[in-house]
């Protein structure tokens, strides 16, 4: 076995997130060594993983983008191809994709107390089928590879999926070779990958159904930002993207509070947009009023209005039922419909997983982050020199990844000023209750919220889910803040 790799700083995933830090630890500690661990074989993390037809964001991208890296292009809601090239240029602008090593599967860290520093292992795929491990150390470990499962999404046991004649796909497995043109489709869910796909397989398709066991609130928004094109023609090109981003941000953390503190009348808005989209005569109630209340679960993004344009024009249809079984020509429901079909997507949603699936030790003892403390929102109570980056549920991911980048550059920098080799986030305050660390009600959180970390009752051991508060936190609050223990 060859001897291990050193690194002062190793990031894991090369997606979004990973990419950021790269930026942020060349620019903020630009005399640390780093190396970026990529388990396949291009960056772009997400954005590169889904293929499926009409694949974008449901964030703007003057929020979405970097905070050092103005987006450019007129559209504010980006497609997929859109923001892959913009993280990808990032990476080549700043030497990032350089330091990236592909086909290495991070699969284990321990963390040696005596030695002050992480010992990484990792699967590098030499050839197909060919798996050959290797190891790193280093003094900081950054994880960046998201929360959900690459290898697989998440689908329900459907009985009589044997017996359906045609093909099941979920969204997260979409390959080039599906020809859904003058076929018939039934895409099962109702949440952002639904309502993403259901019109750009409207333009083709024959027919296409979204069914849905239950409603999610849709928002329609223009995919261009006439006010911010317009500030972007007559102000300087950094000047109008912050100034973008933080209209965005404040109008996003005002939204959400309102929803917090006046459910009904956020929702009555809402309807009313469908109702104004839809027409008189479309039976909102059923199809696009959901059980909960606004921000309980993520509000799905369609730009300018093209899923309701797609209702209207009866190229697509929504029906709200339960499924009973799939059958061989379709889908039989438990109202005794049947739904004919050529193509099944089962967009029913992610499989979340902590840390990128990591094996985490510390001086032996196996790390169980279902009873793990989140300090900050970005490090684990008692876990040395680890942060993880984790965006947020109420707004843009980056915003939160952002903060979180400097943050661990201010935190390393700050280490060597002192000398520190270890630094550690210990809760010594008996009074600190745990609460799950994402309170929405949506299937994909639900299944996976016993197995997360959890948050505490008060900071810095809160989630609060706010940019602004964030800002005062991470960028400018102390380091040196009693709960953190240096050594």
């Amino acid at each position: 076995m060859r001897q291990p790799e050193h690194f002062d700083v190793l990031i894991v995933g090369a997606g979004l997130s990973g990419i950021g830090a790269g930026y942020h630890l060349k620019t903020k500690c630009p005399t640390k060594s780093y190396v970026i661990l990529e388990g396949r074989d291009c960056i772009g993390g997400t954005w590169d993983l889904f293929r499926y037809p009409g694949i974008r964001s449901d964030s703007d991208m003057f929020t979405l983008g970097y905070s050092f890296k103005p987006w450019t292009d007129p559209k504010a809601i980006a497609d997929g191809p859109q923001i892959l090239n913009y993280v990808r240029e990032t990476a080549a602008e700043n030497g990032i994709d350089e330091k990236i090593r592909y086909r290495h599967r991070v699969r284990r860290a321990s963390w040696s107390t005596p030695d002050a520093r992480w010992t990484v292992e990792a699967e590098r795929l030499v050839s197909e089928g060919a798996i050959e491990i290797v190891r790193f150390t280093c003094n900081f470990l950054f994880l960046c590879a998201g929360y959900y499962k690459y290898e697989e999404g998440y689908t329900p046991e459907f009985k009589g999926a044997a017996d359906f004649g045609g093909r099941i796909v979920h969204p997260q497995k979409w390959t080039e070779d599906i020809d859904y043109a003058g076929k018939r489709v039934v895409v099962i869910g109702s949440g952002a990958t639904a309502v993403t796909l259901v019109p750009e397989l409207a333009k083709t398709a024959s027919d296409v159904i979204m069914l849905q066991r239950s409603p999610t609130y849709v928002v329609s928004r223009p995919a261009q930002d006439p006010v911010a094109n317009k500030l972007r023609r007559n102000l300087p090109a950094r000047l109008a993207y912050h100034l973008i981003r933080w209209r965005n941000v404040l109008w996003g953390m005002y939204f959400f509070q309102l929803s917090r503190r006046k459910p009904a009348r956020v929702k009555q808005l809402i309807l009313g947009g469908v109702r104004m989209a839809l027409g008189p005569d479309y039976d909102v109630a059923t199809h696009f009023t959901p059980r909960y209340n606004p921000w309980d679960q993520r509000l799905c993004l369609v730009p300018d209005g093209d899923l309701f344009k797609a209702i209207r024009d009866e190229r697509a249809r929504v029906v709200t039922n339960e499924i009973d079984t799939f059958t061989p020509k379709g889908i039989r429901l438990k109202d005794g419909n049947e739904l004919d079909a050529d193509i099944i997507v089962t967009a029913t949603g992610l499989v979340l997983q902590v840390v990128g699936g990591l094996e985490v030790s510390v001086d032996g003892r196996p790390v169980d982050f279902a009873s793990t403390l989140t300090y900050k929102g970005m490090m684990y109570a008692d876990l040395p020199n680890m942060a993880s980056a984790f965006g947020y549920t109420n707004a843009s991911w980056t915003l939160k990844c952002d903060l979180t980048c400097e943050y661990v550059c201010r935190l390393i920098n700050y280490m060597d000023r002192h000398n520190f080799r270890q630094c550690m986030p210990h809760n010594a305050d008996p009074t600190i209750t745990l609460e799950p660390s994402l309170d929405f009600s949506s299937g994909y959180v639900q299944r996976a919220v016993a197995r997360m970390p959890k948050q505490g009752s008060k900071r810095p051991w809160r989630l609060y889910q706010n940019y602004a508060l964030d800002i005062v936190s991470l960028r400018f609050g102390k380091v040196d803040d009693g709960v953190m223990q240096y050594s």
